[in-house]
């Protein structure tokens, strides 16, 4: 099971990739599509077209890794995006129900009790 820490931003990329790209290619579509450094340490997902393979690309202090799923049956369930946007953050307990196989939009979250002045 890969786990995250819960400060990691998560990128999800709502777009089907050609999931036979590796690190130089992954990282091309992190600038292009994201915008973003691969190097910050932020953690980028991409799915294939039949939605049952995923791949995630981290920076870890010394390298690059990649991690790849293969679900042997079902699909996963992916975040909704709005309009021409092509990625969405979302955080590491959605990541855990997207790879447990439940659907992020059904799922909600309870009220908890959060700090005086904070949001």
């Amino acid at each position: 099971m890969l786990t995250c820490p819960t400060h990691v931003p998560i990128y999800f990329y709502a777009r089907p990739v050609d999931l036979r790209k590796s690190f130089d290619g992954l990282c091309g579509l992190v600038e292009t599509a994201f915008g973003r450094d691969v190097l910050r340490g932020h953690l980028f997902l991409f799915v294939n077209q039949r939605r049952d393979r995923i791949k995630a690309l981290w920076w870890s202090p010394g390298g690059l890794v990649i991690w790849y799923l293969r679900l042997e049956q079902g699909t996963l369930e992916l975040p909704q995006v709005t309009g021409e946007q092509s990625h969405v953050t979302i955080d590491a307990a959605q990541l855990a129900m997207l790879l447990a196989g439940v659907p992020l939009d059904h799922a909600r979250r309870r009220k908890r009790m959060s700090l005086a002045g904070s949001v």
